[in-house]
């Protein structure tokens, strides 16, 4: 990565000199260190194609709902900066940006911007409406070049392995075309064990712009939730073409057969986790005949709000019960009501800004899954959540006694610098290091990786300083748990 001469060496780093040094001295020894990203939203299409970037709107603004989503809340129209698919002026949607800069002052959001226009391309002008126009053309002149391809800056990066999210009945042509261009990820299947990837970083903003076999990996992951929610949009529908795609019958047992079919799918082109996104982690033990009756019931549409409740913590169940069978790792997303503006979503269609999150419980929501298989070894579950009172109260107690259970990464509102902090704090004492799942990043905006990567890296390397400076672990202690941070224990927990 370029090194800027704007930036502060020690940015986020604690403000104490001792203490700086000390978490300087640990965040360089793991700077440097391939990036694992096991779970995202960069589509595999960006490195099958690997065609330049259009512009630095489509590039930092359209597909970056943090970016959007506060724009919109101080009156700017989505529509004007390219949400939906809405045609649009690429230009004036960065100058919409730049003029509106003070908004993302001191937002973990204008932290990335900043790191990748600094540290990935270059750009030492600071952003304003003045300055707008050039650096929209500064930008443009880097895009330009090979060196600022997909897989150049993949490359470039030192990405080990990427994880994108995928329906269920995607046949993962694109991940095909990046396994022949040596991105490929089926070493790496559910269960599988042994070492990492190879691939880590090479360095510099000339990294091939083709496919090697030095690349990292590029997997897909299985992303069911249209299909197990019958609230979703289209459920009958989908589910009527998942079981005409894998010629299953119309009945519970061949609908659960169906999704086991294309979960082996996934795993031959390389996938090692399912996710799910769930309003609440609510899961219900059913037997069979009650199954089929609320199956039935979803796809004729005529299942009440209770069943349709309990026929989705009843999937919810069998996914893990599918996961302890395949080897999948299943990370749960909890605590995020989608779509809240329906206006919205009816003109610019989901993923739009507008997914707001809500107060989560776990212990009890989950008991009938961890009861039936919170013991399993094969079970590898991982708990994510936007409200940040269940971690000490839930979270870290539950990873702290069950095998199967991991602490999810702060995630989405709470994937920032302050907010990574309260997470160590609140889990660290109770469950540990080892129990978490390591930084994920959950990103659809390809050039923010390096930037919320290393930001997970400063944070917990002041963190992890902290505890050398109040006697609480040992120099060496911490120098190992800051490197375990980021190789160890995600491709542990992700079974890499």
């Amino acid at each position: 990565m370029y090194l800027s001469q704007r930036r502060d060496p020690d940015r986020l780093l604690p403000s104490d000199p001792a203490l700086r040094r000390t978490a300087r001295e640990l965040y360089d020894s793991v700077s440097g260190l391939p990036i694992i990203s096991p779970h995202g939203h960069v589509p595999a299409r960006l490195l099958a194609e690997n065609r330049a970037f259009a512009n630095a709107a489509e590039l930092f603004v359209t597909h970056d709902h943090y970016v959007t989503r506060l724009l919109h809340a101080a009156g700017v129209d989505l529509g004007a900066l390219g949400v939906g698919g809405i045609h649009f002026d690429p230009r004036e949607a960065w100058r919409l940006l730049a003029s509106n800069w003070q908004l993302f002052a001191g937002t973990a959001s204008g932290y990335w911007l900043d790191e990748e226009l600094t540290g990935v391309l270059g750009i030492e002008l600071e952003v304003s409406a003045e300055t707008a126009d050039t650096i929209y053309d500064q930008v443009a002149e880097r895009l330009a070049s090979p060196a600022f391809l997909p897989r150049a800056l993949f490359d470039q990066f030192g990405i080990e392995f990427l994880a994108t999210t995928d329906d269920p009945l995607d046949e993962l042509d694109q991940h095909d075309a990046l396994r022949a261009a040596g991105f490929g990820a089926a070493g790496f299947g559910a269960g599988s064990a042994g070492g990492a990837p190879g691939g880590g970083p090479r360095g510099g903003a000339g990294g091939s712009a083709g496919g090697s076999a030095e690349f990292g990996a590029v997997a897909p992951t299985f992303r069911p939730d249209r299909y197990l929610d019958p609230d979703a949009r289209g459920f009958a529908e989908g589910v009527a073409t998942l079981l005409a795609r894998t010629g299953a019958s119309a009945t519970f047992a061949g609908y659960l057969g169906a999704l086991e079919q294309r979960r082996r799918y996934f795993i031959e082109h390389g996938a090692v986790s399912a996710d799910h996104g769930v309003l609440e982690p609510f899961t219900v033990d059913l037997d069979a005949v009650e199954a089929e009756r609320l199956f039935q019931a979803a796809l004729a549409g005529t299942a009440d709000a209770g069943e349709r409740r309990v026929f989705r913590g009843h999937m919810l169940l069998q996914s893990a019960r599918m996961s302890v069978d395949d080897g999948l790792v299943m990370t749960l997303h909890a605590g995020v009501l989608r779509n809240h503006s329906t206006a919205t979503f009816n003109r610019f269609g989901p993923d739009t800004g507008h997914d707001i999150p809500v107060a989560t419980t776990f212990t009890r929501g989950l008991r009938p899954l961890l009861e039936k298989y919170g013991l399993e070894p094969s079970l590898h579950l991982v708990l994510f959540t936007v409200d940040e009172t269940t971690y000490s109260r839930e979270i870290a107690p539950l990873a702290g006694f069950y095998p199967s259970v991991y602490i999810g990464a702060p995630w989405w509102f709470l994937d920032a610098p302050d907010a990574m902090t309260r997470f160590r704090a609140a889990t660290t004492e109770t469950a540990g290091f080892y129990r978490s799942s390591g930084f994920i990043d959950d990103t659809r905006a390809f050039l923010s990786i390096p930037a919320r990567h290393d930001t997970a890296r400063r944070v917990d390397a002041g963190f992890v300083a902290r505890l050398v400076h109040e006697g609480r672990i040992t120099r060496s202690a911490a120098e190992t748990i800051v490197r375990d941070l980021v190789t160890t224990i995600p491709r542990a927990v992700f079974k890499l």
